[in-house]
């Protein structure tokens, strides 16, 4: 056994007369890195995530915010510009974000239990943590 390779050193390299040679190009993407696990950086990044809880309101916050709501019945023909800092639950996980949109108050949907903004955008009265006007 010769461990030289001296039988097949010197020899040509083999150019096939059937197949075409792979392009450079090619032949470098056979080595390219590829993701073994498809998402699942994308789910480590998700559980990472972190969200908050929805806080219950004290019976004087929950108080204070009735009368703003009252308040907000009374004036809502004037459209009142407000600022509403309310709870939205996350769609793919428990929790949430507290979030604050400001604009004009449009109406006050009773049936619907809503507030619903002159943009268009609408926050449900239970998750309203506070109004500022």
């Amino acid at each position: 056994m010769n461990d030289n390779y001296e039988d097949i050193i010197n020899l040509p390299h083999h150019v096939s007369a059937r197949h075409p040679q792979m392009s450079m190009m090619n032949r470098a993407a056979q080595f390219a890195p590829f993701a073994a696990l498809t998402g699942y950086a994308a789910a480590i990044e998700e559980t990472a995530r972190l969200t908050d809880s929805h806080m219950e309101l004290a019976d004087e916050d929950s108080e204070i915010l009735n009368q703003k709501m009252a308040y907000l019945r009374e004036v809502i023909s004037e459209h009142p510009a407000i600022v509403v800092i309310y709870f939205e639950p996350d769609k793919k996980k428990a929790g949430g974000a507290y979030k604050t949109i400001e604009g004009q108050l449009q109406n006050i949907d009773e049936y619907a239990q809503c507030l619903v903004m002159k943009d268009g955008k609408v926050v449900f009265i239970r998750s309203v943590l506070d109004i500022q006007y």
